[in-house]
């Protein structure tokens, strides 16, 4: 896996508190992972510091 997927999983994981087997590019944050509305804001919020980067609103609401 790269080093951007690992980075990702990793905080999926601590932020959701989700076994890393659970965590897939095919898992739906919402339906298969248990996040809801806030969780996701969170998992934004930190996808951007992690990256250094800004999700635009627009994107960060089709996060499901």
């Amino acid at each position: 896996m790269s080093d951007t997927a690992d980075r990702v999983i990793k905080i999926v994981v601590e932020h959701l508190g989700v076994e890393e087997d659970k965590v897939s590019e095919a898992a739906s944050f919402i339906d298969d992972l248990g996040a809801d509305s806030l969780d996701t804001v969170e998992l934004v919020m930190a996808f951007e510091e992690e990256f250094g980067i800004e999700i635009p609103d627009d994107a960060a609401e089709k996060i499901a």
